[in-house]
């Protein structure tokens, strides 16, 4: 199994990059927010922790900027009925920290996001997860979550996209609780 690649982008596309390593172009698929931090170190080494998906038809790699994001997405998919670009889509939604807490909190408006997530199977993902995911160190994660809901929705209403969302919010101390500071943050930074 490829377990992580190192090499430099030579092509960038909406749902994928191909990474040359030694000479060998690999396809690896990402989440919206690793292909632009991929994007953004065009021409420079990276090192991407890969998982990859055997198939009849295709050998896919999936990649990750972090360890923490593979092992989710590895969890992800031991929930039946959610393969390789259904994990991709969860975690495209929202941070990792956000998906636990929806999970903790038996909230599955957030999974049913997801283009193919309907309500019965969010339910099934939060009832095999919820005793898996590790939420140790998030205190505060329902107001935290709800926080970041209200965030997003405000930011939508003015025009950024989901990925611009994503990447802002990421980017915005968590002890900023006030969704009108969360919002005038991710203004700073989107601007």
């Amino acid at each position: 199994m490829i377990g992580s690649l190192t090499g430099t982008v030579i092509y960038h596309d909406l749902k994928y990059i191909i990474l040359n390593v030694g000479g060998v172009g690999y396809k690896v698929y990402g989440t919206p927010d690793v292909l632009l931090k991929t994007s953004e170190s065009k021409n420079t080494e990276i090192t991407l922790w890969t998982y990859l998906v055997v198939r009849d038809t295709a050998l896919d790699l999936y990649g990750f900027t972090t360890r923490n994001e593979l092992s989710f997405f590895e969890l992800l998919i031991t929930v039946s009925g959610i393969g390789p670009k259904t994990a991709l889509g969860i975690l495209s939604v929202a941070s990792i920290d956000m998906i636990q807490s929806a999970i903790h909190q038996n909230d599955t408006s957030l999974l049913t996001k997801v283009s193919g997530i309907g309500k019965k199977n969010a339910e099934k993902i939060v009832l095999e997860l919820k005793d898996k995911v590790d939420d140790i160190g998030h205190e505060n994660n329902a107001e935290a979550r709800s926080t970041d809901n209200d965030t997003i929705e405000a930011l939508k209403s003015l025009g950024y996209s989901p990925a611009e969302i994503r990447d802002a919010l990421k980017k915005i101390d968590r002890s900023v609780t006030d969704t009108g500071a969360r919002v005038k943050a991710a203004l700073k930074i989107l601007n």
